[in-house]
């Protein structure tokens, strides 16, 4: 019996009236997948309901659609990479402006307590996201450590739109991790919480209280609001 069967089949045994498919099983009862306006419309929808932040440009001009989101919430001291395209875009663009640019590339002994007491957010690129979660990925790095998107009060992530999966399967299919299972992948579903019924009062105990997703799309599709 194939998948798709077998799901079916469990449906109608689960129900009296008319076939309904649950989301998660989308693509296999209606065999296609979300087109990139459903996977973005769903993943916005998805991490939003958590208190995360969404915000939408074009790609050529997404560094000032960072630094709004900077100046809005009052970042002077930003953690971020040196080597990944985000943090050198990042860095050009900001030379000039007044927030401070914190290097990551250093012995955590070096900078613990400068990271956990004085630093106001950090920014990290993002490997995708999952529509069916409203989950990000990342794959931190030497150059993009864990810490920069766990420790500062503000967490700021570049997505590229053409990036969003439907489902997590999707991501380990697309990204070949049958054949080799990453070890240090990151999902990240929403600003920090210990419990979905202290949302509100548990912000900042482990992670940051604030997420902001910066969403990259190409000049003809680019949103309204970038």
């Amino acid at each position: 019996m194939s998948a798709r069967d077998a799901i079916l089949k469990r449906l109608r045994e689960r129900t009296d009236g008319p076939l309904s498919a649950p989301e998660s099983d989308f693509s296999v009862v209606t065999q296609r997948g979300w087109s990139l306006d459903e996977r973005l419309d769903r993943f916005e929808r998805c991490i939003t309901s958590v208190h995360g932040e969404v915000v939408h440009t074009d790609r050529a001009s997404w560094t000032e659609a960072l630094a709004r989101v900077l100046a809005d919430k009052g970042i002077r001291r930003l953690a971020l990479g040196r080597e990944h395209l985000v943090a050198v875009e990042a860095r050009q663009a900001l030379a000039d402006a007044e927030v401070e640019l914190v290097d990551v590339d250093r012995d955590i002994e070096g900078w613990q307590r400068e990271q956990f007491e004085r630093v106001d957010a950090g920014l990290t690129s993002t490997r995708g996201a999952i529509a069916e979660t409203g989950s990000l990925w990342l794959w931190p790095t030497p150059d993009e450590p864990r810490l920069i998107s766990l420790v500062p009060p503000i967490h700021v992530a570049v997505l590229d739109a053409d990036t969003v999966e439907d489902t997590f399967f999707d991501v380990v299919e697309r990204h070949g991790w049958a054949s080799g299972m990453p070890t240090n992948a990151l999902l990240i579903s929403g600003p920090s919480k210990t419990a979905d019924i202290e949302q509100t009062l548990a912000y900042g105990v482990h992670g940051p209280r604030e997420l902001v997703v910066i969403v990259r799309h190409d000049q003809a599709s680019a949103r309204d609001g970038s």
